[in-house]
């Protein structure tokens, strides 16, 4: 690893450059942070379960025609995706009350949002990721109007995708973030999926005891997270049923075309 290139790290994975022109290799790290890591510990498998959770979504994405960025699963830490230049906005699609708007606007968490709603941040660390408007966007470049557009219906078509994928093994999608990035294919640019989509950047709840399954467990010190996440593994079928020993690790099911555990 160390002989690789490192293109970027952020709080849960880092970037190294690909095999190819135009791809990276994106790996999973087991950092747990909250508050724009002001909270922050290292949880044994955290990436690993990650990684496949996001492996699995991004598949089923890309089999509907959802374009994104990756490409395929390397090993259980680590997937190959499409290089991209990243739009600088985090894009959060919200079903649920819960977090901060639930906060802002002084709304009971858990509360139905009469339609999902779209909102926007300006991914900027120093500046705790405010969250912009459209004029924003448009203002300062880091979007065109036309991208925009493309952005929300791509993330109204991810949120129904999600939901119902949810829905079928027992799980309530409260709500989102995603990344999008820019990619050229010859002279034509295209908006695609970027990121990845874990119980890391999702509100997932279960539908009969609404018990949490995502990092409010970590962001609320509630404790669970690993098993929280094993049980969205499990549910979605990368994780085996039978519990591993304790201190071993999660216990993943290999997928066709990738990697074995490493």
């Amino acid at each position: 690893m160390n002989r690789r290139r490192r293109v970027y790290e952020g709080k849960a994975k880092v970037l190294y450059e690909g095999p190819e022109p135009g791809t990276l290799i994106q790996h999973f790290k087991d950092d747990a942070t909250a508050f724009n890591a002001k909270k922050h510990e290292l949880i044994d498998g955290k990436g690993v379960l990650n990684n496949r959770i996001s492996e699995v979504i991004f598949q089923r994405l890309n089999e509907i025609g959802v374009p994104t960025h990756f490409i395929k699963r390397i090993n259980m830490r680590e997937q190959l995706i499409r290089e991209v230049e990243i739009i600088p906005l985090e894009v959060v699609v919200r079903n649920i009350a819960a977090g901060s708007i639930a906060t802002r606007l002084g709304l009971e968490e858990g509360t139905m949002l009469p339609r999902s709603v779209i909102e926007f941040y300006y991914k900027d660390d120093k500046l705790n990721d405010p969250m912009v408007s459209e004029e924003h966007i448009t203002a300062f470049g880091w979007a065109a109007p036309a991208e925009i557009e493309e952005i929300m219906s791509l993330a109204l078509r991810i949120n129904d995708f999600l939901i119902g994928l949810f829905l079928g093994i027992g799980i309530r999608l409260v709500d989102f973030k995603i990344e999008f990035g820019r990619i050229w294919e010859n002279d034509t640019m295209r908006i695609v999926l970027a990121d990845e989509i874990s119980p890391d950047s999702c509100r997932l709840w279960d539908i009969e005891s609404n018990e949490k399954l995502d990092k409010d467990r970590f962001r609320r010190d509630l404790g669970g997270l690993l098993e929280a996440y094993q049980e969205v593994a499990k549910r979605l079928g990368v994780l085996n049923e039978s519990r591993p020993p304790k201190g071993a690790g999660p216990v993943l099911v290999a997928s066709n075309g990738a990697g074995k555990a490493k």
